[in-house]
């Protein structure tokens, strides 16, 4: 197994744990984070074996967002140009997105398990992940308008999608902390927990549910939804009929099949 600084992963039944381990800082994000998260998704991504991911944060918290220290080392390299000044502050903010873009982009499910403080850059993750889960009693906030600034690495452009433009509005202006059973009712977590451990219980057992579908059909769902995300209804069938014209070929298919017919579990290969 993969070894990191600021993730424990774990792989088991085709479900790969994937965890921010940096409890005594409340998981915040520092630059381990995010060049390591990159790493992780990618091996998500190309191992076989792994069907899902969970994603969740050790400790009593998820993810108190971006480490304040890192945006002071980035301040101390600062110089007198602004148009420099400009330019290395819109490469680093790129290399940060593109964190993000990595777990978006990951072929398989990313279920996210929020407990406790979820703020800030914790907010861009899990809006790239498929699915959101939480204790009932997680907060969740967007901060960065209280820290002078626009958030930059995802929220602004995926949570109006999520929960639609005028929540996110409201919640991005305001920077108003929320609960998780707030979440569930505007609709960025898809339900809530008692706590902790229900939270992990609940959310693995929903992993497990997809692991034993074929992995060639949920990939496939997978990126016809992110697909639709910026074209037409038209283009998306479009794209559909030409993607199936060869995954309809997939010996999952048959497998499928055959298991409904005998009213037998399906076995799918990796």
């Amino acid at each position: 197994m993969p070894e990191y600084k600021a993730f424990r992963v774990e792989l088991k039944d085709k479900i790969a744990h994937v965890q921010i381990n940096r409890p005594d800082k409340l998981n915040a994000m520092n630059a381990d984070f995010w060049t390591e998260i990159i790493d992780v998704f990618r091996w998500a991504d190309e191992t076989d074996e792994i069907r899902v991911v969970v994603l969740s944060g050790a400790g009593k918290h998820f993810s108190a967002g971006i480490d304040l220290a890192m945006l002071g080392q980035l301040a101390s390299q600062m110089g007198p140009d602004p148009a420099r000044n400009a330019d290395l502050m819109r490469r680093r903010i790129s290399e940060l997105q593109a964190s993000f873009n990595a777990v978006d982009n990951c072929r398989k499910p990313v279920l996210a398990a929020v407990h406790g403080y979820c703020l800030g850059g914790g907010i861009d993750l899990i809006t790239a992940c498929d699915m959101r889960y939480a204790t009932a009693d997680a907060q969740l906030s967007i901060r960065e308008v209280d820290m002078g600034l626009a958030a930059d690495v995802g929220t602004l452009q995926r949570l109006p999608r999520i929960i639609g433009d005028g929540l996110a509005r409201e919640l991005a202006y305001t920077a108003r902390t929320i609960s998780g059973e707030e979440a569930r009712q505007i609709g960025l977590v898809n339900r809530t927990y008692a706590d902790y451990d229900a939270l992990i219980s609940g959310v693995f057992e929903i992993a497990a549910e997809i692991a034993s579908k074929s992995p060639v059909a949920v990939r496939g769902t997978k990126r016809m939804l992110s697909y639709m995300r910026d074209h037409s209804i038209a283009d998306g069938l479009e794209y559909v009929a030409t993607w199936n014209s060869a995954m309809l070929q997939s010996a999952d298919v048959r497998v499928a099949m055959a298991a409904f017919m005998s009213k037998q579990k399906p076995d799918f290969a990796d």
